[in-house]
């Protein structure tokens, strides 16, 4: 098959970069893999995606960010998405030129806003993947709504929890539409795993406050007043870098909490540690709590929804806290910390249970979809095997009927609000 991933911009950073670039890179073996970003900044990508994997980009800002079609708002990307104020009616005209010009056996698209162009725009012999890295309840009403009016025209939505997967068969009626859960997936490791031994806590991702590393911190202190040796390591950059510096000189962490900057590839840092630690007050996944458990360390983390609770097997390859809780969470660090058979056992448990993460079985459920999907298109189905049906109809009117009233007072009060300025 030929395949095709939609993408905001491939030469950032972030969690849906990294995924994409880990699954297209994985399809290379069997497949004609290319990412499609919509926007580019920069001559090369952040992060580097596999040599077999064509990259191209629709729009690019060093040349095109004054081009009098970027001045004007965009109409097909649903205005309702995070990002639409960096869409316009020149990626309006670049998408649909690429959609109608594809080869593609596969479509994919990455966010809400692609996932509505490919559902409207794509041709009918191309089979269209919309991915969710989201949740559906992440988002506002008025995005639902659109949402709703075009995901049905896709062959299959995938999400990245079970959780999230049945949100979306329950609250939108998409009659049709096979939907699935689809993992991300996490490289093999090339260093041999952590083995218990170093004294050391190790956090990592974007330091911004849906993240709560305060909150690990605060934790933390509850360790030093312990076991004084033991270290927090903090990997990533963002917003929160300052407050987290002032609130580690505020509790007299400066000898035992580090804010280390970023770091690319992880790996080598995970494996300098013993206990993974995330303390998120919501998680769509957790790419870094598959990281760390992959390279051998238990993770604590909040049972925040969504992904935490489908990754971690409490008490046996790590531990979940109530979120918000940071006498919780320092107490869960501590059981892994004054037992040292304990938490060796759970690393290595840790290891095991995280395979099925790796990108051999993530790929082979991807490639299954995508081939039936291929398949039911041309035999003049959609789809494919376990399409969702209208069991949950009412349900699924229910739901429809208030994200459309909720996004109509939205609509409303900001009309008032615009009618007082």
């Amino acid at each position: 098959m030929k395949i095709s991933f939609l993408i905001h911009n491939a030469y950032g950073i972030g969690g849906t970069i990294t995924t994409t670039f880990n699954l297209a890179g994985a399809l290379t073996g069997r497949h004609d893999v290319e990412v499609v970003s919509v926007l580019r900044h920069r001559e090369h990508p952040n992060l580097t995606p596999h040599p077999d994997v064509r990259l191209r980009a629709l729009v690019d800002l060093r040349r095109e960010k004054d081009h009098p079609l970027h001045r004007r708002p965009a109409r097909v990307f649903p205005s309702a998405e995070y990002r639409h104020h960096q869409y316009s009616e020149l990626t309006d005209q670049r998408i649909a030129e690429y959609l109608e010009g594809t080869d593609a056996d596969v479509v994919i698209g990455t966010r809400p806003g692609l996932n509505v162009h490919l559902a409207l725009q794509a041709p009918q012999r191309v089979v269209r993947v919309g991915q969710e890295h989201l949740t559906l309840d992440n988002h506002s009403p008025a995005l639902r709504t659109a949402l709703r009016r075009a995901y049905r025209r896709l062959d299959v939505l995938t999400t990245v929890t079970e959780a999230d997967a049945g949100a979306y068969r329950r609250k939108m009626r998409l009659p049709g539409v096979r939907v699935e859960a689809l993992p991300n997936s996490v490289p093999d490791p090339v260093l041999p795993a952590a083995d218990g031994s170093a004294k050391i806590v190790i956090a990592a991702g974007r330091l911004v406050p849906v993240k709560r590393y305060d909150l690990i911190v605060e934790a933390f202190s509850q360790v030093v007043a312990e076991y004084p040796d033991w270290q927090l390591r903090i990997y990533g950059k963002g917003e929160e870098q300052d407050r987290l510096r002032a609130q580690i000189e505020t509790l007299g962490l400066w000898n035992n909490v580090f804010l280390m900057g970023s770091a690319s590839p992880m790996e080598a840092e995970w494996v300098k540690g013993s206990i993974g630690a995330t303390a998120s007050d919501f998680e769509p996944f957790g790419m870094t709590i598959v990281e760390a458990m992959r390279c051998g360390l238990p993770v604590v983390s909040t049972d925040c929804p969504y992904g935490p609770g489908e990754i971690i097997k409490d008490g046996e390859d790590g531990r979940l806290v109530p979120v918000g809780d940071s006498r919780a969470f320092g107490a869960a660090l501590l059981e892994l910390i004054r037992d040292d058979e304990r938490r060796r056992r759970m690393g290595t448990a840790a290891v095991e249970h995280a395979r099925r993460f790796a990108p051999g079985p993530v790929v082979a459920q991807a490639e299954r979809l995508f081939e039936e999907a291929v398949a039911a298109r041309n035999s003049g189905r959609r789809g494919g095997p376990g399409r969702a049906g209208t069991s949950h109809a009412l349900i699924s009117r229910g739901h429809a009927a208030r994200d459309l009233a909720h996004a109509a007072a939205s609509g409303a009060l900001r009309t008032v609000r615009k009618g007082r300025r």
